[in-house]
């Protein structure tokens, strides 16, 4: 025991630099590993089956993103509560979380699966498939759906797992599953021939394997939060505590299926079923940048809702802007390559000419805003790690929604009545909407500058009759109601 509470202690001694190297690092391996699941079946379907596979396979992205959105719902929100937790010293609290976060997990899943299955053909319509391409993503829906309620129990464990200390741990859960899925993926569509079928079988094998690897943690006794009796009781206070945090990460992602509704339809509008495929490649291919941002925020999520439970106020200060001049320079870093490569990262994908020549411009639009995007989501997380989910709420909106929604529909006229293509102005308006986005989120970060002075004390959330003593704070969290 002695050896977690050391661990969880190096958050409040260590050095902020070392801290974001030792928690940034595993994290960026875990989203980039994560990510891989859907680049490599984009690339095996790309070179072994065909156009229509990727478009088909581009179609169920929304689907996924909804089943990823409940999963952070509960990962995102029950880590970071974990970590504010922790930083007050409070054991048994953390455990509740643990427990009452698997009951989320299990509850959601359940609901989410059983829907899917019900309406999969009217949900894939919805999302843009075409006679064309539905055919294609029933068959992958179908079988990966089970995998997907595995996929946000690992998500959500390897969240705490981190959050209680394990960050290398957590990153070689996610590594095993990964690795797995490259091996299956060859074996079912290059040797066996499946298709679509074999990609959503090595995905579905390997996100069991990995959750197994995840419950494993917390079931052994040499765990210094783990499965216990008292854990898996119900307790609304913690629910509302982790949905609180975690609706900001839902919010998004479930802002990104509604969005690719919106933007596949204009993509068929103005561009045809390619247009979709295009915007699949560039979503794989810049997703890597992604997962680079979303990680190195992981990464600093523990680090800062340790030091704001514990109020160390330089600490967090120095932490947040840390983290955005690396959040920064990987958004310029991975703008430079998707830029000025455009056509040998294109060919990862698909040998199609026609399909390269479509994306080529494509790629350009939305990836020049690295850099801004980097700021808005180093913003988001922040504030998600210390519990101001409104504020993380609307800053990680506001590119995806406040802004692009209605600029999908009226830069597209735009450019036409111009004289230009409205599937160029498809592109733009993403383009446009990551700017307002990050001009948006630095007027918010503005407005909360006050969570970096050593006098703010942040608010409790945990009912007065909860409270006992192992609440090393427990005076002043009186004072503070």
């Amino acid at each position: 025991m002695s050896e977690t509470v050391d661990k969880t202690k190096e958050l409040e001694t260590l050095s902020v630099p070392r801290l974001l190297w030792i928690y940034a690092l595993p994290a960026v391996v875990s989203q980039v590993i994560s990510s891989i699941y859907n680049i490599v079946d984009r690339v095996f379907l790309g070179q072994y089956v065909g156009a229509l596979a990727i478009a088909g396979l581009a179609i169920t992205l929304p689907v996924m993103n909804v089943v990823h959105a409940f999963g952070s719902l509960v990962g995102a929100g029950s880590g970071a509560r974990m970590s504010i937790v922790l930083g007050r010293k409070d054991v048994r609290w953390a455990e509740k979380i643990l427990g009452n976060s698997m009951l989320l997990t299990f509850l959601f899943g359940f609901l989410f699966v059983a829907a899917t299955y019900l309406f999969m053909d009217p949900i894939l319509h919805a999302f843009g498939a075409s006679d064309a391409t539905i055919a294609y993503a029933r068959d992958y829906v179908e079988i990966v759906m089970p995998g997907m309620f595995l996929t946000t129990l690992t998500f959500n464990l390897a969240s705490l797992i981190r959050a209680s200390g394990y960050p290398n741990k957590s990153m070689w859960i996610m590594v095993i599953g990964a690795v797995l899925n490259i091996v299956l993926d060859a074996l079912f569509i290059v040797v066996f021939q499946w298709g679509i079928a074999g990609a959503a079988w090595a995905t579905t094998i390997s996100m069991a394997v990995s959750s197994a690897f995840a419950v494993a943690h917390f079931v052994k006794k040499s765990s210094f939060i783990r499965f216990k009796r008292h854990c898996w009781e119900p307790k609304l206070y913690i629910f509302r505590n982790i949905l609180a945090i975690g609706i900001s990460p839902f919010s998004m992602n479930l802002a990104a299926s509604g969005v690719a509704v919106i933007i596949n339809r204009q993509l068929i509008r103005y561009g045809g079923d390619m247009a979709v495929g295009a915007y699949g490649i560039i979503n794989s291919a810049s997703i890597i940048i992604f997962m680079l941002l979303l990680g190195i925020c992981q990464g600093m999520q523990p680090i800062a809702g340790y030091n704001y439970g514990a109020r160390h106020s330089q600490r967090l200060r120095q932490t947040y802007r840390l983290t955005l001049r690396v959040c920064v320079l990987t958004g310029l870093a991975g703008m430079l390559a998707c830029c000025l490569l455009p056509g040998p990262i294109l060919r990862c994908f698909t040998t199609d000419s026609e399909l390269t020549a479509l994306a080529t411009p494509a790629i350009r639009f939305l990836t020049i805003m690295f850099p801004f995007i980097g700021f808005t989501i180093t913003n988001s997380q922040f504030f998600q790690s210390i519990d101001k989910p409104w504020i993380a709420i609307v800053t990680s909106l506001s590119r995806q929604v406040i802004f692009l929604i209605p600029m999908m529909f009226i830069v597209p006229v735009i450019f036409e009545n111009c004289g230009g293509s409205g599937l160029t102005g498809v592109w733009s308006s993403c383009t446009i909407s990551d700017v307002l986005g990050a001009v948006l989120a630095a007027a918010l970060l503005y407005t909360q500058r006050k969570v970096f002075r050593p006098d703010y004390v942040p608010p409790e959330r945990k009912p007065k009759k909860e409270l006992g003593p192992s609440d090393s704070i427990n005076g002043e969290q009186k004072a503070n109601r």
